[in-house]
């Protein structure tokens, strides 16, 4: 089986920001002026139209479902939180991957054989949310730019960890540009009053992976004894 290209993070868009490395250069043909909106005023917009924030923090567990196709293969995958716990299944060609996080440590494993996350990964993966949304802080930026975009603003936010554009007339997250990539929603979708990303671009490194989401379960499905 080919090595599985797409993180299982990569797939629910809301991993983003823990996720980011580091900026990428800004998007050709763009103009670009600084906002009177402060970082908190575009997150907490955003917040507010994914559902409100107080709906998003109720949420305590999340089952989610998605399917890709990467150089041929069809992958299915099955990503369970709970907190800054997790277990992503992806399944490809009759073969499973399966990625781990209990809260302090975790592992990948592929055919049988186990590797541990790396201890540099780990301070990262503890600060993770069971909806990844709530990780945008909004200390984490200094001011916000508006850029136009085909014709149409955005209120970006960047820092080392890369830049994030958010539409200005809904508030919703539209693109990533992280490391040497971007990731862009291509659609929502509504569960329970809280919008999550529906349809998902992925383009890097001369890949572009499209990501759907076919099921996302709140607060069900979930319990203790799956992280152990």
């Amino acid at each position: 089986m080919k090595k599985i290209i797409i993180p299982f993070f990569c797939a629910v868009l809301f991993s983003v920001p823990a996720a980011a490395q580091k900026t990428s250069a800004a998007p050709a043909k763009t103009e670009v002026v600084k906002s009177k909106l402060t970082p908190k005023e575009v997150i907490d917009n955003y917040f507010k139209a994914l559902g409100g924030k107080a709906k998003l923090e109720a949420v305590k567990s999340t089952i989610v479902d998605n399917s890709l196709s990467v150089q041929g293969m069809d992958i299915t995958m099955s990503t369970m939180k709970q907190g800054n716990k997790f277990k992503s299944e992806q399944t490809a060609m009759g073969q499973k991957v399966t990625q781990f996080f209990d809260g302090e440590k975790g592992y990948i494993e592929r055919g049988g054989q186990k590797t541990d996350f790396p201890a540099d990964n780990i301070a990262e993966l503890k600060k993770g949310k069971t909806v990844e949304a709530l990780a945008f802080d909004p200390s984490g930026f200094q001011s916000v730019t508006v850029e136009k975009v085909d014709g149409k603003d955005y209120n970006v936010l960047a820092s080392e960890k890369g830049k994030f554009y958010f539409d200005a007339a809904t508030g919703l997250l539209y693109k990533s540009t992280v490391g040497e990539g971007n990731v862009v929603v291509k659609n929502y979708m509504t569960v329970e009053g809280l919008k999550f990303p529906s349809e998902v671009e992925i383009d890097g490194k001369g890949q572009k992976v499209t990501i759907k989401t076919t099921k996302v379960v709140l607060n069900t499905g979930v319990s203790d004894a799956d992280f152990k």
